[in-house]
């Protein structure tokens, strides 16, 4: 540290320069949401400003608002770490590894670079000023900036608030503009993830459990003013298909996530559904759905909420069981004339094809609500009205089959894995016992894969 002479002889103490060795500096966060640098600056009782006298007569120095002046201030090397409430996701920053701070007309001038660990992140400082104007603590100090961020793998990072499982592989880059004061910082500005990868492990799927999906590049108009942090909107790919949103990501003490305006288009629901889900009631074809979804991100299946609208198809019912048990009904329907014959027909392991499905829903806490759902094909139809809890597989639904020789209605319930079917015979049926169909149809039902 060195001192300014001149200044001393005006009783005012001026540093020339600070230089800080490898430091190590600890953001706080209490339970109540404040961060320990905001009471920088803040004293519990007034200090008596202007000149005081030593015991022994002599002048002191004065302490008066705004008589102290900032250094250059060089960080060398060091850590910058976040012990707030999710401590044990604290996040290591390597610090600035140089950084020249000057304060022309009342104004610190900021520049510098630090890597972000875990991960490999570069973040580079610019055009930065930090000006106290008549604030009084550093929180309520105006700060501007232009950040830089590139790097080439996220997957730890991104670890670190999602936990090691789904784990996203890719890189960043973008650049924001920082503006706000130190206790309430704003940013917004342009950011890509680049090459996405989502894998995870799904114990439901032959080998191998390790599945993964691909949503390549994904650009985000960002906003960020603490908690929340938005695209406006983004955009992207998935399954050879594109998505667009505008999110809301709000970080408390649970992450919630709010996509509203939600568009997919031309996704092939088979990468997602059979590849990486391994859905027991997976369809294939194009897939075009718009709505809204809203989700915390530590009970995603009983947290889950939205309503859209969706499209499907053409394609066919490829899944060992049925969604809903509608993939199942779909063979009863085309075997109507068997069943009228009290004959259990042989249909084997093929699959259903369709030329549409539609369907307008809404979910409430995890559960999936529809009252216009229709498979449709050349030789069949099928609707379905009811619910499906997404959590237990527990189902819900007044389904209908309709072919070319008759029609059938039932009610599905007991869960996606073991559906229970009653029937209510057509007039067509009327000589032929209920409970017989029943089995028929409950046969059916452990025949279909």
């Amino acid at each position: 540290m060195r001192l300014r002479l001149w200044p001393l002889l005006s009783l005012r103490v001026e540093l020339g320069d600070f230089i800080l060795k490898r430091p190590m500096i600890s953001l706080v966060q209490a339970p109540d949401g404040r961060w320990n640098f905001t009471t920088l600056g803040v004293h519990s009782e007034p200090r008596p400003t202007g000149r005081t006298r030593s015991g022994g007569g002599g002048a002191g120095l004065s302490a008066r608002p705004g008589s102290w002046r900032p250094p250059e201030d060089r960080k060398r090397r060091g850590d910058l770490r976040d012990t707030s409430p999710r401590g044990r996701r604290a996040l290591p920053r390597r610090g600035p590894r140089s950084g020249r701070h000057r304060r022309p007309q009342g104004a610190l001038t900021l520049k510098g670079d630090a890597k972000v660990k875990p991960g490999d992140v570069a973040v580079k400082i610019s055009d930065g000023s930090l000006a106290m104007n008549g604030a009084r603590t550093l929180a309520d100090a105006s700060v501007r900036a232009k950040i830089t961020v590139e790097g080439k793998e996220i997957r730890e990072l991104i670890a670190l608030a999602l936990g090691p499982e789904p784990a996203i592989d890719g890189g960043v880059k973008g650049t924001l503009t920082l503006g706000g004061t130190v206790g309430h910082a704003k940013a917004n500005g342009e950011i890509e993830l680049m090459n996405l990868v989502v894998t995870q492990t799904r114990p439901a799927c032959p080998e191998p459990k390790k599945r993964s999906l691909a949503l390549g590049n994904v650009k985000i108009n960002a906003a960020w003013e603490a908690p929340r942090f938005t695209g406006r909107p983004v955009t992207g790919s998935v399954a050879g298909g594109s998505l667009t949103t505008n999110a809301t990501v709000t970080l408390e003490q649970a992450i919630h996530v709010d996509l509203t305006e939600l568009a997919l288009k031309g996704v092939a629901i088979e990468k997602v559904l059979v590849d990486f889900l391994c859905q027991g009631y997976a369809v294939t074809g194009p897939t075009d759905d718009t709505g809204s979804l809203g989700v915390r991100l530590d009970d995603l299946w009983h947290t889950l909420n939205g309503q859209g609208q969706l499209k499907i198809g053409p394609g066919r019912v490829v899944g060992s069981q049925a969604l809903a048990a509608l993939g199942n009904l779909a063979r009863v329907g085309g075997a109507v004339a068997a069943v009228l014959g009290s004959e259990l027909p042989n249909l084997g392991s093929s699959p259903v094809e369709y030329d549409s499905i539609t369907a307008s829903y809404t979910i409430t806490n995890g559960v999936v609500t529809t009252r216009d759902f229709a498979l449709s094909g050349r030789t069949i139809k099928i609707t379905a009205a009811g619910s499906y809890a997404l959590a237990s597989g527990a189902l819900n639904l007044d389904v209908g089959v309709a072919t070319g020789r008759a029609e059938l209605r039932g009610k599905v319930t007991g869960t996606a894995s073991a559906p229970s079917v009653r029937v209510a015979p057509p007039t067509a049926l009327r000589d032929v016992d209920p409970a017989k169909v029943e089995k028929g149809l409950e046969d059916l039902l452990k025949r279909f894969r």
